[in-house]
């Protein structure tokens, strides 16, 4: 039986978990208005400085395997502490970077320790609350995550104007530092330590294998992790394209980043209502096309050099809000197969997709030219990509998911 919570308790609770919720997506977008600055600081070329982005993604991907089984082991609060520690070390480190390699070593890091904040929210949640305020809360820290990209290139833009890009990386140690002494002082411990989980490679495997082996998850896990990478390589191009090639401030720039992350929170509500009319499948099958058609458009303008900033926002906007309707369905589909192991299958649908996240950022990286065709042509890429696989399992096994419908995911 769960504790009681007044309503002063839980708005503190929730307050805290959202604020642990935050520390990846203003990691992930908060130093991104000092890509320019940065590369001519370490003189390296700025598609070396996007590799610093890639190397946090890769370590998100791997960090959510591995802190399940540790929060069940370890209790909550152990395994968070030492993340929290890590990502502050690893923070002071970038701050402190003198050579893009030693900044990608420390981004890496920096993502180990930051994940472990994520994943030990939404666990908590679980923990604290009645399965009745459950999907509420967890709601809530969607909302909070959504709005981070809103606020956090905002934040970075004055910072690295202002003062220099060092100061983004203190900034965030010192406020991981402030979210790490809420944790001990309002957070309850949650789950008691488990001496039964296994930390053996084997076992842990083991239930991974037993999700990845399940053909509903495998196909909607790919087209959500595919169709969702397009935002990755966005965010690693979007500094050079409107700073460099559009010739925008710093402060211009978290402006439009705001805008462009709006697409995809305000798609997010929209999905809500969708849903009372149509199946999770029937609106990725709607927002795969479009989002494909105006990929292509994207890429089409930029290389008959059709479009100016504002056509380009225009259409870039469009695109983005097919990622807030894939996204969540993708994953209802992906997850619904499941009664037993949804926690494994959680990780490895997270992991999967900041790993495809990695590689489409890597990939503008490696084919940078200046221009703005590589950022374009990785989102295009991306829809396209996620567009064969829908196809692909309609076209020739017939939709797996038709059976999952709306009454059935709702229940």
């Amino acid at each position: 039986m769960k504790k009681q919570i007044s309503k002063k308790e839980y708005f503190k609770i929730v307050l805290v978990l959202g604020a642990l919720c935050t520390i990846s997506p203003f990691s992930i977008d908060m130093y991104l208005p000092g890509f320019p600055a940065m590369a001519r600081e370490l003189e390296t070329p700025i598609a070396n400085i996007q590799l610093s982005l890639t190397a946090y993604l890769v370590g998100i991907a791997i960090g959510q395997l591995f802190y399940g089984p540790l929060l069940d082991k370890y209790g909550r609060k152990k395994p968070l502490y030492v993340g929290l520690g890590i990502y502050v070390l690893a923070s002071i480190g970038c701050a402190l970077s003198d050579s893009v390699e030693n900044l990608i070593l420390m981004r890496f890091l920096q993502a180990i320790g930051g994940c472990a904040g994520m994943v030990a929210a939404q666990a908590m949640v679980r923990d604290i609350f009645p399965v009745t305020k459950t999907a509420q809360v967890l709601a809530l820290l969607t909302l909070v995550i959504a709005v981070s990209p809103m606020i956090a290139p905002t934040l970075g833009g004055f910072v690295t104007a202002y003062y220099h890009w060092h100061w983004v990386f203190i900034v965030l140690a010192f406020l991981t530092v402030i979210i790490w002494m809420a944790v001990i002082w309002v957070l309850p411990d949650g789950a008691e330590p488990d001496t039964h989980v296994s930390l053996k490679p084997k076992q842990v495997w083991k239930n991974y294998i037993q999700v990845l082996q399940n053909r509903q998850f495998l196909v909607y896990m790919s087209i959500g992790g595919l169709a969702g990478a397009a935002p990755f390589a966005y965010i690693a191009g979007s500094a050079d394209v409107f700073m460099n090639i559009y010739g925008v401030s710093e402060t211009q720039y978290g402006w439009i980043f705001a805008l462009l992350a709006f697409a995809m929170i305000g798609s997010t509500q929209l999905n809500h209502l969708l849903l009372r009319r149509f199946t999770s499948q029937q609106i990725i099958n709607f927002s795969m096309h479009y989002q494909v058609t105006v990929g292509l458009l994207l890429v089409l303008g930029i290389y008959f050099q059709w479009l100016e900033v504002g056509t380009l926002l225009m259409l870039m906007f469009v695109f983005l809000t097919a990622h807030g309707l894939n996204g969540p369905n993708t994953a209802a589909l992906s997850l619904a197969p499941f009664s037993r192991n949804a926690g494994s299958a959680s990780a490895i649908l997270g992991s999967i997709r900041m790993a495809f996240g990695g590689l489409a950022s890597a990939g503008v990286s490696f084919f940078h030219d200046g221009t703005s065709l590589p950022m374009v042509s990785g989102m295009a890429a991306c829809a396209v990509a996620g567009f064969l696989v829908l196809k692909l399992d309609q076209n020739i096994n017939g939709s797996i998911s038709k059976v999952y419908n709306k009454k059935a995911l709702a229940s």
